[in-house]
């Protein structure tokens, strides 16, 4: 059922929108006694997820008991970072999820229907795993809360994600991105229906159908003037409202570029991308778009680390960025990759595939990667002061820009807030 619907491509939601809109939702769902919220953590900001959170604790007030952030394999938010994104939500109320240690498994997806869907590319049962907290702690009410946006892993993103990937365990998460890498990220982004959502779907109504879910979904991009705009407002608990979301999303996030890009300089903003799991989203995002020996300089000022992960760092830093053939066969020679399939996926998605090249540029503090680091994972440096000095950055608007040099390049200032292709890499 829907309980609210509010958004089109020139709708422009203010706080009290949302407010007013969450409030009118939470109203038509009725009186709860026991309220868990599981909104996205700090890497995911500019959702609006963090406000709504705020406004579904002024509804219910002590009734709120729970927010879980659905940190997936991401690090715990700081106290700094949880005020700023959660504004007057009491702390206390905050968990932390433990992606290896705190889940419970509600059932397995069965092979051939995981099979079925990826057409081969896996054959493996999936299990259905969530935080111990949404299964044992008795709410009568769980307010998932995110942004919905094109997606690597899954196509486009939230929905049930947020469950089985913000709240799930080793196994679930490894699972789930190795069937998107094995069946093809280009043929996943930007589609709502791609084989990941096919099994989470499966898992929503075959297997975590008694959990009191309602979909709480954001559409948030830039406008024309390139400032944030949330474009839509959406609450509902069935797949129909994710799939409202979905299609304004496309029409929000999605630009088809008039021509494959030979140079794109991405910025990634040093309050959310600090390592190149989260930041190699200029990578998935733009790929699609960039031509054949193009070139993709990536201005990563906060880069300290590869995966947030200990061991998926490690694992970035021992295997590197080399492309799906080499990675599927260190797959099948490497037990520690064969138990950490999200990290094996995550190095066939940051690969060009040798197609383009990829240029980070992190900042010079002894917190940050160094060049031998940057190039021993298969990537190139570059002075970070240097570049923006050469391509006038303080200068740069959204899209095409013309340097003095008559050089064009494509600039993205938050890759995570759209998907870019040309027509020859991109079917509808």
């Amino acid at each position: 059922m829907i309980y609210y619907s509010n958004g089109s491509t020139k709708t422009n939601l203010s706080a009290e929108d949302l407010r007013n809109g969450l409030h009118e939702a939470l109203t038509k769902i009725g009186k709860k006694q026991k309220v868990l919220v599981v909104p996205p953590d700090f890497t995911r900001f500019p959702s609006r997820a963090g406000e709504l959170t705020e406004f579904a604790w002024e509804y219910y007030g002590n009734k709120l008991v729970d927010i879980l952030p659905a940190l997936g394999t991401h690090t715990p938010m700081t106290e700094e970072q949880i005020s700023k994104m959660f504004g007057k939500t009491p702390r206390s109320l905050f968990r932390d999820h433990d992606w290896r240690n705190d889940v419970v498994t509600l059932g397995y997806v069965p092979a051939e229907f995981v099979k079925d869907v990826s057409e081969g590319a896996v054959d493996f049962e999936w299990p259905v795993q969530v935080n111990k907290l949404l299964q044992n702690g008795g709410h009568d009410l769980i307010l998932s809360i995110g942004q919905v946006v094109p997606h690597e892993v899954v196509g486009i993103a939230n929905y049930n994600k947020n469950i089985f990937v913000g709240t799930g365990g080793a196994e679930g998460i490894n699972k789930s991105h190795f069937i998107g890498a094995a069946y093809g990220m280009e043929k996943m982004m930007g589609r709502a229906d791609t084989p990941v959502r096919r099994v989470f779907n499966y898992a929503s109504e075959n297997l975590a159908s008694h959990l009191p879910i309602v979909y709480v979904l954001t559409v948030v991009g830039l406008n024309k003037q390139g400032n944030l705009q949330t474009f839509g407002l959406f609450v509902g608990d069935d797949y129909d409202v994710f799939n409202i979301a979905a299609k304004l999303s496309l029409e929000v996030n999605f630009e088809m570029v008039e021509k494959p890009l030979k140079k794109v300089l991405v910025w990634l903003d040093p309050t959310e991308f600090k390592s190149t799991w989260l930041g190699n989203k200029s990578i998935y995002r733009t790929r699609m778009a960039i031509a054949d020996g193009g070139e993709l300089i990536v201005l990563a000022p906060a880069l300290k680390e590869f995966g947030e992960d200990k061991q998926i760092d490690k694992l970035i830093r021992k295997y590197g960025y080399f492309g799906t053939p080499k990675t599927l066969k260190a797959t099948k020679e490497n037990k520690d990759l064969q138990d950490n399939l999200s990290a094996a996926a995550h190095l066939i998605h940051g690969s060009s595939e040798g197609r383009f090249s990829i240029t980070y540029c992190p900042g010079k503090g002894k917190e940050n990667l160094t060049r031998e680091e940057i190039e021993s994972v298969g990537f190139q440096w570059a002075d970070i002061d240097e570049v923006m000095e050469k391509y006038n950055f303080n200068s740069l608007k959204e899209g095409f820009n013309t340097l003095p040099n008559g050089e064009e390049i494509f600039y993205i200032s938050n890759p995570a807030l759209g998907l870019w292709a040309h027509r020859d890499r991109f079917e509808f």
